[in-house]
């Protein structure tokens, strides 16, 4: 009896260890949250989302900029990160049963143009291969292109209309005329400069449109349309006055037309400033 003891307690001491070592001692997820120069981002708080059953775990990276996550079902994940003085970042990780993943995170400037997550693009569709991604890249390039020259433009047209006052009254002095002429024909230069970045960007198949952006697309509508009239007719107005005669015909449009260009400018802009 006591031998059966003894070989039972020599089992359970050989087994005990198997089964702890079974156990598995990594974590589920894990990776390093780092800033745009590569250093490490302390307290960036990490949420991994199940994107099929929606639930959601959260963390926060320790000073050398680590996080974890420890038993997480198998699954897709949508990683966020996020800290104070940077943007927001979100990536994809795939979850395997027993299987530990790495994901180090990136985060860009505060002031970053919107990513392609802002302008619509499922998480699905930015993790493509490495010919889809580049694509999106180029993409992600040229709408903050479009998007710091439209704010450019944006000045130049404020400008050129509160030029407009001095150009179209009685007066025959040229001189206002002549810089209303000049701060239009660059606003018009710079306008179409913008919109190239946009209609040269690549399209991708199969992307909805959501609210914001779709008012944006209708409004480009309204304000190209008066970006193409508003210098013919100011070429018109502008020869009458230098003629010495009044601003008459299509000419007079000029001005409403102007300014309903300008107006429909500065909501497209805000369709895609705030969130609505």
């Amino acid at each position: 009896m006591k031998y059966v003891t003894g070989l039972g307690f020599c089992v359970l001491i050989c087994v005990v260890p198997q089964i702890g070592w079974a156990q598995p001692a990594s974590p589920a997820l894990s990776g390093t949250v780092n800033n745009p120069s590569g250093s490490p981002v302390n307290n960036a708080t990490v949420t991994a989302r199940n994107t099929a059953t929606s639930e959601s775990a959260e963390t926060h990276s320790d000073p050398s900029g680590h996080y974890s996550f420890a038993n997480l079902p198998p699954g897709t994940y949508e990683v966020t990160a996020v800290a104070e003085g940077f943007g927001t970042r979100q990536l994809t990780a795939s979850i395997s049963a027993g299987a530990a993943q790495t994901l180090d995170i990136a985060l860009g400037s505060a002031s970053t143009a919107p990513n392609l997550g802002d302008l619509g693009f499922p998480t699905s569709q930015t993790s493509g291969n490495a010919a889809d991604q580049a694509r999106l890249d180029r993409r992600t390039h040229m709408l903050q292109m479009h998007q710091r020259l439209g704010l450019i433009t944006a000045g130049a047209l404020a400008a050129t209309l509160i030029s407009s006052g001095g150009a179209g009254g009685r007066s025959t002095s040229s001189s206002t005329r002549d810089l209303h002429a000049a701060l239009g024909s660059m606003t018009a230069g710079l306008y179409f400069w913008t919109a190239s970045y946009a209609i040269r960007a690549p399209r991708i198949q199969g992307t909805p449109t959501r609210g914001p952006i779709r008012v944006h697309k209708a409004l480009a509508w309204v304000h190209g349309t008066g970006m193409i009239l508003t210098p013919a007719l100011g070429i018109m107005a502008f020869d009458q006055k230098n003629k010495g005669e009044r601003v008459h015909g299509l000419a007079s449009a000029h001005g409403p037309v102007g300014w309903t260009t300008g107006i429909a400018y500065g909501l497209a802009i805000a369709t895609v400033s705030f969130k609505f």
